[in-house]
């Protein structure tokens, strides 16, 4: 974990925020999961946002990022979702017909605080697990 400055504050927080696609719609494969992850890089950059780790999976996403204390939990979590929905329905308009509602992402999330690098390394691993198990395919290869 890093020390971390703005103006009027120095903070040290990290927090692991997952959420899905709306309906739990397996829709973030390929291209519009590369796409979602640059969204959400360009997201970070503008509004002072570090994210340590990232995996897109096809039905929900995993962020385990810092951001300044002058955000709560809920406004960068809906900052994510509201800024990447716009785009992702602007640019790909055939997920509005997956969608019923026409909302991209469901309207809760998981949000856990770290605190110490025990638990961070546990967090780091666990999405790195994640994105492995993903690489390799959850699919039973019954004929090796």
């Amino acid at each position: 974990m890093v020390i971390r400055r703005t103006s009027h504050a120095v903070y040290d927080t990290s927090y692991h925020l997952v959420w899905s696609p709306k309906y739990r719609k397996q829709i973030l494969g390929a291209e519009i999961g590369r796409r979602v992850k640059g969204l959400f890089t360009e997201i970070a950059a503008a509004y002072d946002i570090t994210i340590e780790e990232m995996e897109v999976c096809d039905d929900h996403v995993h962020l385990f990022c810092s951001f300044p204390p002058r955000y709560s939990i809920a406004r960068v979590v809906g900052m994510f979702k509201s800024l990447s929905a716009r785009t992702i329905f602007r640019e790909y308009p055939e997920i509005k017909r997956q969608l019923w509602g026409g909302e991209l992402w469901e309207d809760g999330y998981f949000a856990r605080t770290v605190g110490d690098k025990v638990i961070a390394e546990m967090i780091r691993k666990y999405i790195e697990h994640h994105r492995k198990e993903k690489e390799q395919g959850s699919q039973l290869d019954l004929f090796d």
